[in-house]
């Protein structure tokens, strides 16, 4: 199931961290003041996403968005990366459950790697502020970006990680 809480937390609770390592060092960087990473975040506006390339095949991308109302959310899942998402900025709500229990909506997959769902509305709720971070697994269905009051402006690295293979 998904892994919350701070980076040292997850370093901690992961069966494979080196897997992670590309990923925890670009969460690392973007939350370092002057650093490429931060200055590429903090420098986009609202609405924007950044590619950047990382070792093993992961990938990151840097989001500035404004929060949305809960009935706009998505439910979705991915089979071929594990996201690993840090807020640096700004509140949400992410929304989770286990696929098993959600109804297919659209399966964009492999072009797209997403699988969205039908609306549910028994999913647990976790707050992400600066310095949260999340990690997803293919069996974790995952709704994210929801305002917890008003919308708010978040910013955001998601980090893709090829699924390994066993």
């Amino acid at each position: 199931m998904a892994l919350y809480g701070s980076l040292s937390t997850l370093r901690a609770q992961l069966t494979r961290p080196e897997h992670f390592a590309a990923a925890f060092a670009f969460v690392e960087e973007a939350g370092r003041a002057g650093s490429a990473a931060h200055r590429q975040l903090f420098g986009l506006a609202a609405g924007q996403t950044e590619r950047t390339e990382l070792a093993g095949g992961a990938f990151a991308l840097s989001q500035v968005y404004l929060t949305k109302p809960r009935a706009e959310g998505k439910w979705e899942t991915h089979r071929a990366y594990i996201d690993v998402q840090a807020v640096y900025a700004g509140d949400e709500t992410m929304e989770i459950a286990d696929r098993d229990r959600l109804l297919l909506a659209e399966d964009l997959t492999p072009a797209r790697d997403v699988i969205f769902y039908q609306p549910f509305e028994r999913g647990s709720v976790l707050r992400f502020g600066p310095g949260s971070v999340g990690v997803y697994f293919p069996p974790d269905a995952h709704m994210g970006g929801l305002a917890i009051a008003a919308p708010v402006l978040v910013r955001k690295v998601v980090v893709k990680v090829p699924v390994l293979s066993a």
